[in-house]
């Protein structure tokens, strides 16, 4: 079916895209940090499996994994590689604040932008981001969730990036999409002394599902614990009425302060 690249494969959500893509017939190049568990990863896997050692925390892990994702004849990338930091701003060390917006900003940026001319020219392809709901909470009040300000607007910058380039690439066959689960079953949390045991929460396996047959049906945001699309539709009618009602007019109540 084709040669695929997952980031931060070693764990969670990226384990279960190579899991599933490996039994669906792909090829994979599988990237992250932990060298022992890509290789039981890959040796588990039935399909050809390059494993690829890098931090996309740094410049120099970006541009290893960028210059596969140029070099290889790719028909599917997903950007999956994340960590959490989860704090406010005010509390977010300036080294996590710079490996968050890395990890989630730039390295899906230079990938993409990597793998995009190849699947161009080849007349198809698919882009995967991974985000999260979190992206939605933006106008959320204190009171109802942890301020998490850099995290969410990574979210928040993937989902419009992927909308946005789903655009650019209307008639070229290559394809973006960006799946924004919920709270997941994985390591992501208790790596950082967070115990959810006991909150509901979806398998690393059902997102992957939902990603896949949201790309099937042509979504390009899926959401897969929101039973209701017709949410997500409104809210993407409401950021385009906004964006279509502005006017070089300054607004009325901008004119003067009481």
């Amino acid at each position: 079916m084709g040669l695929a690249l997952v980031t931060g494969a070693s764990s969670g959500i990226g384990q279960a895209f190579a899991e599933r893509l490996a039994a669906d017939g792909h090829d994979l190049i599988v990237a992250g940090r932990r060298r022992d568990r890509l290789d039981a990863l890959a040796s588990a896997l039935p399909a050809e499996v390059r494993v690829v050692v890098a931090d996309l925390s740094t410049d120099d892990g970006v541009d290893a994994v960028a210059e596969l994702c140029a070099s290889e004849p790719l028909t599917m990338l997903v950007n999956n590689a994340g960590v959490a930091h989860y704090m406010p701003m005010a509390d977010l060390p300036a080294a996590k604040a710079r490996e968050l917006v890395h990890v989630k900003v730039v390295a899906p940026t230079m990938l993409t932008r990597a793998a995009l001319p190849g699947m161009i020219s080849r007349g198809a392809g698919t882009i995967v981001a991974v985000a999260g709901m979190i992206a939605f909470a933006g106008p959320a009040p204190s009171s109802l969730m942890p301020r998490r300000a850099v995290y969410a607007g990574t979210l928040a910058h993937t989902v419009a990036m992927t909308q946005t380039l789903h655009a650019e690439l209307d008639g070229t066959g290559v394809t973006a999409h960006v799946v924004c689960p919920g709270v997941v079953a994985t390591e992501f949390h208790s790596v950082q002394g967070m115990d959810l045991s006991a909150v509901p929460r979806m398998s690393a396996g059902d997102v992957v599902t939902a990603a896949l047959a949201g790309i099937a049906r042509g979504e390009v945001v899926s959401a897969p614990g929101v039973e209701d699309y017709g949410l997500l539709e409104s809210v993407f009618a409401a950021d385009l009425a906004a964006f279509g009602g502005q006017s070089p007019r300054l607004a009325s109540r901008y004119r003067s302060v009481s």
